[in-house]
């Protein structure tokens, strides 16, 4: 029951996550919130993404016993960012039409599949349940 509820907790994580990194996606270094450098574009929450999916995934392995236990992190991120991305607040469209949205993408979905395959590699050749 406590790895159940631990896979819960990873899930809301994924869930909060993602949309703080979408709704933080169109910062700008503009003089608004953070200091004024030309109206630079400030992804920072594309660090924040390449950084936490995989320790998600990671802390989902610790607590599932399938795999779709543990890639559930994962597809809670994606879900999370297409379904706010598409059909945000108001039905407005919240995702960028620029680089930014995929780096979002990709700095979240790309290392999570690898901690994903390498959760897979380790179960299937013995190492043993994690």
């Amino acid at each position: 029951m406590s790895d159940r509820l631990a896979l819960v907790g990873i899930a809301v994580a994924a869930f909060a996550l993602a949309v703080l990194e979408l709704f933080f996606l169109p910062l700008r270094l503009d003089g608004t919130l953070l200091p004024r450098v030309d109206d630079l574009p400030f992804p920072i929450t594309v660090v924040l993404a390449i950084v936490t999916t995989p320790l998600l995934v990671v802390a989902a392995s610790w607590h599932a016993r399938r795999t779709l236990g543990v890639v559930s992190p994962l597809l809670v991120w994606i879900g999370t960012l297409l379904l706010f991305g598409l059909f945000g607040p108001g039905g407005d469209v919240v995702l960028l039409n620029d680089w930014r949205t995929l780096a979002l993408f990709a700095g979240g979905a790309l290392p999570g599949a690898v901690t994903v395959g390498a959760h897979m590699g380790r179960t299937a050749g013995g190492g043993g349940d994690h």
